[in-house]
């Protein structure tokens, strides 16, 4: 299994949102590199989910549940997107203040590509942001 991260403007496409619809397709990537690692993700393969821009900061982990599929909302090009679902809520957002400030996270792509969408996070990495999170199950 491989573990992702993957950012939102909560505006836009928000962690509660995914738990009221209770599968979300992560589509609108636009970005080569953030395109090529929704394709490598596979069925099980569980994601951090970010949010971007206005409160910065993990909130919780869902799960890929379809593996990618052409985007239909693209107008041209050859995008793809995923299929996820909740499955664990964050009762402590972690930031990205703490994520700079955790010397065990220096090396997270969330810092190392601060503008890519759509990210691998090695296990020692998502292990340790689940445990900052105090991560429960979904209900």
């Amino acid at each position: 299994m491989n573990h992702w991260l993957m950012k939102s403007e909560p505006e836009a496409y928000s962690w509660d949102d995914l738990c009221r619809d209770k599968v979300g397709t992560w589509d609108g990537v636009r970005n080569y590199q953030a395109r090529n690692n929704l394709r490598a993700m596979k069925k099980g393969d569980l994601c951090l989910f970010y949010h971007s821009v206005s409160e910065k900061a993990v909130v919780g982990i869902c799960r890929v549940i379809e593996e990618h599929f052409p985007d239909e909302t693209a107008k041209d090009g050859d995008w793809s997107c995923v299929r996820v679902e909740p499955v664990e809520a964050f009762g402590a957002p972690v930031t990205l203040a703490a994520i700079k400030a955790d010397a065990s996270l220096a090396g997270i792509a969330l810092l190392r590509q601060s503008r890519l969408s759509v990210c691998p996070i090695a296990p020692a990495e998502f292990s340790h942001l689940r445990s900052l999170g105090k991560a429960r199950k979904v209900a």
